[in-house]
């Protein structure tokens, strides 16, 4: 039997398989979208533009006059789309959906972009006038809003040290002592993580940091430079010459006290040191048998002069040295032989200049001179000082001057009297050499100072054993800002072992151990038992109990000396010493008379009589000898 389609659906239940699908016009969906947001948003601008508000905003740079498609589409993503179909009832409305907010619309902004952009350009101003500010005045650039207080000892500081990265800072004193400071370690207790004596009774005069940081020289009072690690543990010592060589050339190291050293800029092996011997001298770490080069100072005369101090150039091509005659001899690195530049009368004869500093452009040298005075020269016309300031007192063979990390200031440190003013920090305009600005530091001489170009700190060395660091929070980076902000860690306090506290649920109440509520008050119930705590006995009063001597002496040598071999009483009679005590025995009979109360109740003593002596009627040849 055949069945018609209709039929077999209506049999098989497939009524509505061959019903054709609803269909939409997707293109035409989207546009009238398109067309309801643009009449929507002329709406909206006309309302805007009404004349009681005939005012309006200038148009900003940049912006365009014409309303485009995209700005009038800003709106259309909230509408309904089931408006454009072609089965909706509900075409024909205007408004789909809320109004647009006044905020999006175009012209609310453009103002706002218009007054963004004023602020931003207001805050670039700001920004520029303060640059500006601080490029006319250069104080505003010193780090001196905070500072902290390092305790090295009691003695001057006469030496300090920071690595290149800023890290840990070295200072060492008249106290022959080196302490090592780690500032990501410390907490704001500020204690040293070590201190050592690498020189022995030695005072310490130099310290510094190699180029890479991994190794400090140690320049102190004896004849021999040491090269310490980053731990403070040796790693070279310089040889020693022979103090009977005239030559000092063919001797192989320094004869007399060292009053300087430094490392070289670039080359990370290299150092030099000079001495009292009359000598500069180059070394190297990969050779610590004898010295690399040697550079003689010579008088007017050609005499022999001692250099009190010594430095590199920034690119190491050059070394200087000042004499004690007041002259600064320079030369080339290469050639030992003669001076490439110098001044004879550079500071007054006679002085100890106490530091040569170079500019960073290489071509500025400042130094501090014991005649109180600071000059600056320049290395291409050596003869004239540049700039010169007086009345700056010097009474330390080491004090320092230094040079800003921007190079337009040169910083040193006054010393002073005891008891008779503060020492202070100045600072001078490099070019005018004007005093720009004073700290004062301590009351007590400031000797060395270090402007660290990483961390824009300063640190000083004072004559009263301290270190001080000036930072600012916002400026500085790093250095005594990782210290300050931690908090001091608590004294470990000792350690007591508690009994374990057993469990006994089902143990008689008058067996029970009471349960342990709080572990700090078991601990100080525990601290007042004397058998817990292990309470010291005190002190033995007398002769002595229970095993223990009195407080004579503390030992028993000195409990026998007082007891026994002090005794002045006289046993050179044996029989007296006993029958000393026999009326004692009598009364109190403890020992012996028990034993013999049935046998011999009373005791009998053998008499003795003295012999009496012989007359002396025999010659003396005949008696006898004994």
């Amino acid at each position: 039997m055949e069945m018609g389609d209709p039929d077999v659906g209506a049999v098989m239940g497939f009524s509505g398989f061959g019903k054709k699908a609803r269909t939409f016009d997707l293109d035409a969906i989207f546009e009238q979208t398109r067309r309801t947001a643009i009449e929507r948003s002329k709406k909206v601008l006309e309302k805007e533009q009404c004349p009681e508000e005939s005012v309006e905003s200038p148009p900003c740079a940049g912006s365009s006059g014409s309303v485009t498609e995209k700005d009038q589409g800003i709106a259309s993503s909230s509408s309904d789309d089931g408006s454009g179909g072609e089965d909706s009832d509900s075409s024909g409305s205007d408004l789909i959906g809320p109004p647009v907010p006044a905020s999006l619309s175009r012209l609310a902004i453009e103002e706002h972009a218009c007054d963004t952009d004023d602020r931003a350009s207001g805050d670039t101003d700001d920004e520029e006038e303060d640059e500006e500010d601080e490029d006319d005045n250069p104080v505003k650039r010193i780090p001196d809003s905070h500072e902290i207080t390092l305790i090295h000892s009691k003695k001057t500081v006469s030496a300090l040290g920071l690595d290149p990265s800023g890290a840990r800072l070295v200072t060492g004193g008249y106290d022959y002592e080196v302490k090592l400071w780690d500032f990501a370690g410390m907490d704001a207790s500020l204690q040293a993580f070590r201190t050592l004596q690498p020189c022995e009774c030695h005072q310490i005069k130099s310290l510094q940091y190699s180029a890479t940081g991994d190794v400090i020289l140690c320049v102190a009072g004896s004849a021999q430079a040491k090269v310490l690690d980053r731990d403070g543990f040796q790693v070279m010592e310089c040889a020693k010459g022979d103090q009977y060589i005239v030559d000092q050339a063919r001797t192989k190291g320094h004869t007399a006290m060292l009053n300087s050293g430094v490392w070289h800029p670039k080359i990370k092996e290299e150092f030099i040191t000079c001495s009292n011997d009359g000598t500069v001298r180059t070394w190297d770490m990969n050779n610590e048998k004898k010295h690399k080069n040697v550079f003689k100072p010579r008088t007017a005369q050609g005499k022999r002069v001692i250099p009190t101090t010594c430095a590199y150039s920034r690119d190491g091509k050059f070394i200087a040295a000042a004499c004690q005659d007041g002259s600064i001899q320079i030369w080339d690195r290469n050639m030992n032989v003669h001076t490439k530049f110098y001044n004879r009368q550079a500071h007054v004869p006679g002085t100890d200049t106490s530091c040569l500093s170079f500019s960073y452009d290489g071509y500025t040298l400042a130094s501090r001179g014991g005649d109180d005075t600071i000059k600056t020269w320049d290395v291409r016309n050596f003869r004239n000082a540049l700039n010169v300031a007086t009345d700056l007192p010097n009474i330390y063979p080491m004090t320092d001057c230094c040079f800003s990390p921007d190079d337009k200031m040169l910083v040193t440190g006054t010393s002073v009297q005891k008891g008779k003013g503060s020492g202070k920090l100045l600072f001078f305009d490099r070019e005018t050499f004007v005093k720009l600005y004073e700290i004062e530091v301590t009351d007590a001489s400031v000797i060395r100072c270090l402007w660290h170009p990483k961390l824009n700190q300063v640190m000083v060395g004072t004559a009263n054993g301290l270190a001080k660091v000036y930072y600012h929070p916002v400026k500085s980076q790093r250095g005594a800002k990782l210290c300050v902000v931690k908090t001091k860690r608590k004294a470990r306090q000792s350690q007591t072992v508690t009994q374990d506290y057993i469990i006994t649920p089902h143990a008689l109440p008058m067996f029970r151990e009471p349960r342990q509520k709080s572990t700090r008050k078991q601990l100080e119930k525990d601290r007042l038992d004397p058998v817990k705590s292990h309470k010291p006995e005190p002190p033995v009063s007398g002769p002595g109990r229970g095993g223990r001597v009195g407080t004579h002496g503390g030992t028993l040598s000195s409990f026998i000396v007082k007891n026994i071999a002090l005794d002045k009483t006289d046993d050179s009679n044996p029989r007296e010493a006993i029958l000393r005590h026999a009326k004692d025995a009598e009364q109190n009979p403890y020992w012996v008379a028990p034993a013999y109360v049935k046998t011999q109740p009373h005791a009998v003593f053998a008499a003795v009589e003295l012999e009496e002596e012989p007359e002396d009627d025999e010659p003396e040849w005949k008696k006898r000898k004994l």
